[in-house]
């Protein structure tokens, strides 16, 4: 699209939104009002910006809770500044200049897209769309069929325009569309009748079977990549992510060089795989007890959670019933001010019913103390609780790293006797085998072979420490963390409690002023 007319391309600034706003806003006196005061853009559920022409999308992140947006006549020309307009149901971006789909990845709640007469010519970065129904790609540049493939995904769609694209002017565009996309309704405006489908599949069946058989793979795939991805994650949750086998002992060797040479030694293979299947059996255990003490933790924390919930519903209901009972006399209480003839009845009343509010006031807040001291000793216990787990978990990992150590440390003992046997019938001539020349490079003298080993054996060790230290550090953090938000949770719930305490009396009391002022200007 062109621009309109000779004026010149805006940017979406502060004012043309307070303008929109108001425009599209109630016109009676609540609109007035409205205007008057000012509306907040986080209230606003529907945006028209057509025939403004705007340039640039920008300066909508204000908009939060905004469902639909209309941008439709533009010189638009790329999708941006959506990311905040998580809500968003509706979207116009129709006869602009936009050449290609993109800025669309946060808008998974969007339902209806049109971006009819544009520049598009494919068909792409729309997966974040999961709730598609309505797509409107009229009138664009797009040419090839494999395009409709790609809409497969959107198993919500049910009305697409094409019309207008080189790609509907091809002789079979709408028995492929049709074959393809089997639950679509609506193709270019008009209804898809079901005999039409059972022909489109019958001419496509061949590839549409191998385009299904192809889908399927990946699928299978994905599901697995999605299962092994939760399950790397529910392992990370107990700090023992990859000692489900030799990954650790592989890392080991992985930055090894000199690991690596000597184990071309005579003997020294079968040691490493005996140190190897040792090592990888001592890993599955601490796997085994990190997943088990993970579940005495989560165990213990929803015991925590639901004794919590538990006696804040029970000291919430017992609010409630203080003040039903309260508002129960005090609407009697405030007929029976208002019906006061003389003056002294009316401030004796009046005291009457200020000293019930102070009453109710005390009580809500002895409550709210009493469930305070509760659960303030409940998050102790739970505190001792968590820690003693927590520690129990960390006492398993140093003896099981400990063993780790000392397998290593006998390893090492092993591989040195190896290698000096090594030298000694190198020295001798009495070595049959035939060792390349990086490895028969450490056999210059004893002293390098040592240092050689050494280093070796100074890596595992260091890769055993770090695994050690980074599973204990990030369980320490994880109980920390956990039980600083739990403080900071009870604060919160205390202070907002006292507060509604606080405001529902002082509404109280304010009712009591003004209706003692009114009574006595009466």
């Amino acid at each position: 699209m062109s621009r309109l007319g000779d004026v010149e391309p805006r940017v979406i600034d502060d004012h043309m939104l307070k303008q929109a706003v108001g425009e599209q806003g109630p016109q009676e006196e609540a609109g007035q009002l409205a205007k008057q005061e000012g509306v907040l853009f986080k209230d606003v559920l529907s945006l028209q910006l057509d025939f403004q022409n705007i340039l640039r999308i920008d300066n909508l992140w204000p908009f939060e809770n905004l469902r639909k947006l209309q941008l439709d006549n533009n010189v638009i020309e790329k999708i941006e500044g959506l990311e905040r307009l998580t809500r968003l149901v509706w979207l116009d971006l129709s006869f602009n200049n936009i050449e290609a789909i993109e800025g669309l990845d946060s808008l998974e709640n969007l339902e209806d897209l049109s971006l009819f007469n544009n520049r598009i010519s494919k068909v792409d970065s729309l997966d974040a769309l999961v709730r598609l129904q309505v797509l409107s790609l009229g009138n664009n540049r797009i040419a090839n069929l494999t395009n409709v493939i790609y809409l497969r995904r959107f198993k919500d769609l049910r009305t697409l325009s094409l019309a207008g694209n080189p790609v509907a002017e091809q002789d079979d565009y709408k028995m492929f569309v049709c074959a393809y996309l089997p639950d679509l309704v609506y193709l270019d405006f008009r209804r898809i009748d079901d005999h039409t489908k059972e022909l489109a599949e019958a001419k496509h069946q061949y590839s549409l079977d191998e385009l299904k058989h192809r889908e399927n793979l990946l699928q299978a795939q994905q599901e697995d990549e999605q299962a092994r991805r939760e399950e790397l994650e529910e392992h990370k949750a107990a700090f023992v992510e990859n000692l489900n086998g030799p990954f650790l002992f592989e890392s080991m060797y992985a930055e090894d060089v000199e690991g690596s040479k000597l184990a071309c030694l005579p003997g020294v293979g079968e040691l490493l795989e005996t140190y190897r299947d040792k090592f990888v059996i001592i890993c599955l255990n601490l796997f085994e007890c990190g997943l088990k003490q993970q579940e005495k933790r989560k165990a213990e924390l929803d015991t925590f959670s639901q004794c919590v919930q538990e006696a804040i519903q029970e000291n919430q209901e017992q609010g409630r019933q203080r003040i039903t009972k309260f508002e129960e006399t005090h609407l009697l209480s405030l007929s029976a001010i208002r019906d006061a003839s003389e003056l002294t009845t009316l401030e004796t009343r009046l005291v009457a019913c200020r000293e019930r509010v102070a009453e109710l006031f005390n009580s809500l807040m002895m409550l709210e103390m009493q469930l305070a001291e509760q659960l303030e000793e409940t998050i102790s216990l739970f505190e001792r609780n968590i820690a003693d787990l927590v520690g129990l978990f960390v006492e398993n990992v140093q003896s099981l790293m400990a063993q780790c150590r000392d397998l290593e440390n006998h390893h090492h003992e092993k591989l040195l006797e190896a290698a000096i046997n090594t030298l000694e019938k190198t020295v001798k001539g009495e070595l049959d085998e035939d060792l390349p020349d990086d490895v028969r490079a450490l056999f210059v003298d004893k002293d390098t072979l040592v240092n050689a080993v050494g280093a070796s054996h100074d890596v595992h060790l260091l890769k055993i420490d770090s695994r050690e230290d980074e599973l204990v550090t990030k369980v320490h953090a994880w109980c920390t963390h956990l039980l600083d938000q739990i403080h900071r949770d009870e604060i919160a719930r205390n202070r907002k409690r006292v507060k509604e305490i606080s405001q529902y009396a002082d509404h109280a009391q304010r009712e009591l002023d003004a209706l003692e002022c009114a009574e006595l200007l009466d």
